[in-house]
C-alpha cells in the first residue's frame, strides 16, 4: 500500500519552479521539433530525395544523448512529487499528464499524422479507405505507430516504479540521493561515476541486442529500443536521487560545481561525439559495412555511452551556469512546450509531403518544415490551453 506523506519530512519542496531545468527540458523539446525535422533529409532517411549530409551529422548528435538526458530530467522533480502528494494522488497525477496525452496520441494525433503516408503509398482507386477505415484499420490490423509518444508510456512507467520503490524501500531512494549529494564539490569523481554507471546499462544491452532492435510487445503501441531500456530507466533514476537531497543545492545547484564546469563537460561531449564521427566512418569506408566486427561494435557502444552521459551533463549545467541569461524565446516557449512536443509529428509529416514535389535544396524544405511545424503546434498549443481542462493536462 502507497504510503502517504505528513509533510514533515526535512527535504525541502521546491515552491518556486528552476528556470535553467525548465529551459533544458524546453530545449529538448526544441531539439526534437529539429530532429523530425531534418531525419528525412539525410542519406539514411526514407523519403525526400533531396539530401545534406549535415543532417546525417545533427541526427546523430541528437539520436545519441537527447531522450536519455530527456529520462534525467523528468526524474529530477520526481521525490519533491511524492512527498508533496504521495504516492497514490502522484499516480493518479501522472496516469493524468501522461497516460492520457499517451492514449489520445495513439488512438487519435498519430493515426492522423501517419493518414499522408498511407495516401502517398496507396494511390487513388488502388484502395478504399478513407481516414475512417484508415484509422480502423489501424487500431485493429495494423500497423499501429506510436510516433514520439512512446515516450509517455516509458516515462510513465517508470514514474510508477519511483511510487512504488519510494513507498515500498524508501531508503533506497533516500540512499542514492545521499550518494549523489556527497559528491556535489567533487564534480570529477561525479562524472567519472556517471560515466561508468552509462556504460554498464548501455554497452551490454547494445551487444546482447544490437542497435536496430525495438522491444514492441503483441503489435501494441508500446515500443521502446531494446537495448537503450536498461539506460533510459538508469537516467530518469539517477535524475530521482538527484532529487531526493535538493535541486537547489545538490549537485545541480546554479552556483555549484558541476554547472561551473559547463565547458569541460562540453568539450568531453565533443571530443566523445568525434570518436563516434570516426566509427561511423570507418564503418562506411574501411570494414564490411553489414557484418562489422566485434571490436567496432564495443568500441561504437562505449563511444555512444560516454557521448550520452557528457552531454548529459554539459546540457543541464550550460543553462544552470547561464541561469540569470535572458532567454527571450524558450522562456516563451516553456509552458507550450508539451504541447508541442504532443502535436508537432502532425505538422511534420504533413509539411513534408507539402514540399516533397518542390525541387528545393534540402536545407530550404527542412527549414521550411521546421518554422511551420514549431509555429503551427505552438499557435494550437495555445489555444488548446484556453480550455481549463486542457490546461491542466499539458
Amino acid at each position: 500500500m502507497l504510503r502517504k506523506t505528513d509533510g514533515t519530512d526535512q527535504c525541502a519542496i521546491a515552491t518556486t519552479r528552476i528556470v535553467a531545468l525548465d529551459r533544458a527540458r524546453t530545449f529538448i523539446t526544441l531539439l526534437v521539433l529539429i530532429h523530425h525535422s531534418m531525419v528525412n533529409y539525410t542519406h539514411f532517411g526514407s523519403g525526400d530525395k533531396a539530401r545534406w549530409l549535415g543532417f546525417d551529422l545533427v541526427v546523430l548528435f541528437n539520436d545519441s544523448f537527447f531522450m536519455a538526458c530527456m529520462f534525467l530530467i523528468s526524474g529530477l522533480f520526481v521525490h519533491d512529487s511524492l512527498m508533496r502528494r504521495g504516492g497514490t494522488n502522484f499516480i493518479v497525477g501522472r496516469a493524468w499528464r501522461l497516460g492520457i496525452p499517451y492514449l489520445v496520441s495513439i488512438l487519435v494525433l498519430m493515426p492522423v499524422a501517419y493518414y499522408p503516408t498511407f495516401l502517398r503509398y496507396h494511390l487513388p482507386g488502388t484502395t478504399d479507405f478513407n481516414f475512417f477505415h484508415f484509422w480502423w484499420h489501424t487500431l485493429t490490423i495494423g500497423p499501429w505507430p506510436s510516433g514520439p509518444a512512446w515516450f509517455l508510456w516509458v516515462l510513465l512507467a517508470l514514474n510508477i516504479l519511483a511510487a512504488a520503490v519510494w513507498s515500498l524501500r524508501p531508503r533506497l531512494l533516500k540512499g542514492l540521493g545521499q550518494v549523489i549529494f556527497a559528491v556535489r564539490d567533487q564534480p570529477m569523481t561525479a562524472f567519472a561515476a556517471f560515466l561508468m554507471v552509462s556504460l554498464a546499462s548501455y554497452v551490454p544491452m547494445r551487444l546482447i541486442f544490437g542497435d536496430a532492435s525495438w522491444f514492441d510487445p503483441g503489435g501494441f503501441p508500446l515500443p521502446i529500443q531494446t537495448s537503450r531500456i536498461l539506460l533510459y530507466a538508469v537516467y530518469f533514476f539517477t535524475g530521482v536521487g538527484i532529487g531526493v537531497a535538493s535541486l537547489r543545492t545538490g549537485i545541480f545547484a546554479e552556483n555549484g560545481e558541476v554547472a561551473s564546469r559547463w565547458l569541460l563537460w562540453l568539450g568531453y561531449a565533443l571530443a566523445f561525439y568525434g570518436v563516434i564521427l570516426l566509427l561511423v566512418y570507418a564503418h562506411h569506408n574501411w570494414i564490411d559495412f553489414n557484418n562489422p566486427p566485434a571490436w567496432w561494435e564495443v568500441a561504437y557502444a562505449v563511444a555512444f555511452a560516454l557521448f550520452s552521459a557528457a552531454m548529459t551533463f554539459a546540457l543541464p549545467a550550460t543553462f544552470l551556469r547561464f541561469a540569470k541569461a535572458r532567454l527571450s524565446v524558450l522562456d516563451a516557449m516553456r509552458p507550450s512546450a508539451y504541447g508541442i512536443f504532443l502535436l508537432h509529428y502532425i505538422f511534420i509529416i504533413y509539411l513534408q509531403y507539402l514540399v516533397y514535389d518542390y525541387t528545393w535544396p534540402a536545407g530550404v524544405k527542412a527549414a521550411v518544415v521546421f518554422a511551420g511545424t514549431l509555429a503551427a503546434s505552438w499557435t494550437l498549443t495555445i489555444a488548446l490551453r484556453r480550455i481549463p481542462v486542457v490546461a491542466r493536462m499539458i
